[in-house]
């Protein structure tokens, strides 16, 4: 055993990965629409730009690896009509937006987006530009499954103004591709990437998940060679969750075949090796990005943030997100819509925000959130600079804080000096138990198990 995988067995324990402070299990339904409409007309500031998020829930076949909100049907006029439930929803809220507010960011998730056909794809765009003005030079993102793909959808996707593509591979490996029923040969993928190069996207990210049945070292080790030779601009690496009891379908899993913690560790060690020998530099998080990246640059020049949609340029603005499950943000609340697809189609029918949960920060949490968007991002924080921005005395304000990080100061992963916090290049790996440190939730008493993915 190496000394990484040392360190990652000791610290792998169920933490979140602060896509958001407070995390998702603790939005709460005394968050009410009422409490949305009044956080919306509060908000409108003209100075704040706007990211724009649409959750597509629809997949033609279900991965049992899935841990997203998804249907899986071959029933397309579903997606049909969920189209004209998206602009419903989309015209209430713009009833509530200053209309000088323009979009910088918009994203399609799922689900699986480019189920939609090609000239849904068109037909959705042209529903949200007729509701919110999009910049010239908008970051517009989606995701896609290369099975069903076709060069139209991402042919329709380029002529409504998308500059970024996120491709689901997960694994090249036959074997395991069967064993959690998402067939996609090699070619077809090569193929799909290939049309996404020559239809022009800026941007072309990855997504590849760890830990999936019959998974290896040297099996993955071939995935990340052939991925390596593509050269996408970016890469993302999850660690699969198996929560068979929080999603059913992960039964269909035989967890036998899963790979062991020993394996899981190997295989962590394998993805930095070759990710770095490969001229990747590790943002944080599983996500690497190629040193010209602007997620680079942007963490260079500590101006990095993170949101719902993971690690993004866009700070300055208001996240409105669209959809069954989907969460928006503003500086001051997080809400969460309706996750079942039939209820928040009735609401929707209804007149109503489709709103299930959410929460109004306190001012601790804001402080608190800062601090770990701090680390994530910067890799570091500047005590006098944190402390003047929020009008607090840092050492006696994260005194719980900077004792919990003591050992892993020992161990190498921060620097705790007199006047900053540094996350180190090894620390760039255990970001998630750092950020938990900050975390005043986890200090709580909490009923039931855990309620995160491992950190390793």
């Amino acid at each position: 055993m190496t000394a990484l995988t040392k360190l990652l067995e000791k610290y792998s324990k169920p933490g979140p990965r602060y896509t958001s402070y407070p995390t998702a299990p603790y939005f709460h339904t005394g968050f009410t629409e009422t409490d949305w409409r009044v956080e919306l007309a509060a908000s409108q500031n003209a100075g704040r730009d706007l990211s724009l998020y649409f959750h597509v829930p629809f997949c033609d076949t279900l991965c049992y690896y899935c841990g997203c909100n998804m249907v899986a049907t071959g029933d397309y006029n579903k997606a049909y009509q969920y189209l004209d439930y998206l602009d419903q929803e989309m015209a209430r809220t713009a009833d509530l937006t200053d209309p000088g507010r323009r979009v910088r960011q918009l994203h399609l998730g799922g689900g699986t987006p480019t189920y939609l056909r090609p000239q849904d794809i068109r037909r959705l765009m042209g529903l949200i530009r007729n509701r919110y003005p999009i910049a010239d030079d908008a970051e517009m993102g989606c995701e896609a499954d290369p099975r069903e793909l076709t060069r139209e959808h991402l042919a329709a996707l380029r002529e409504t103004g998308f500059n970024r593509l996120s491709i689901g591979v997960q694994d090249l490996d036959p074997r395991v591709q069967k064993a959690v029923n998402r067939v996609q040969p090699e070619g077809m993928i090569k193929e799909v990437y290939g049309w996404a190069r020559d239809l022009g996207f800026a941007s072309i990210n990855m997504d590849l998940i760890v830990g999936l049945p019959h998974q290896s070292v040297e099996s993955f080790a071939r995935t990340l060679d052939k991925v390596i030779a593509w050269a996408p601009d970016r890469l993302a690496v999850f660690s699969y969750a198996h929560v068979p009891w929080l999603k059913k379908h992960q039964k269909l899993i035989q967890e036998k075949d899963l790979p062991d913690f020993a394996t899981r560790l190997d295989l962590q060690q394998l993805i930095q090796d070759k990710l770095g020998g490969a001229g990747y530099v590790n943002i944080g998080l599983d996500h690497f990005a190629k040193p010209d990246d602007e997620l680079v640059r942007a963490q260079n020049g500590k101006t990095l943030w993170r949101n719902f949609q993971g690690y993004t340029t866009h700070k300055d603005c208001d996240i409105y997100a669209f959809g069954a499950s989907s969460i928006s943000q503003t500086p001051d609340a997080y809400m969460q819509n309706e996750k079942n697809l039939k209820k928040y189609q009735e609401l929707v029918a209804g007149g109503h925000l489709p709103v299930e949960r959410g929460l109004r920060l306190t001012r601790d949490d804001q402080i608190r959130r800062d601090a770990i968007t701090r680390v994530m991002c910067d890799l570091e924080l500047d005590k006098a600079a944190f402390a003047a921005a929020w009008h607090v005395d840092f050492d006696a304000y994260f005194a719980d804080a900077l004792v919990d990080l003591q050992p892993l100061a020992a161990d190498g992963f921060v620097k705790l000096e007199a006047d900053y916090v540094a996350v180190t290049e090894l620390g760039r790996l255990f970001l998630r138990n750092i950020a938990m440190c900050f975390d005043a939730y986890l200090k709580q008493p909490s009923e039931g198990g855990p309620r995160y993915s491992r950190t390793a």
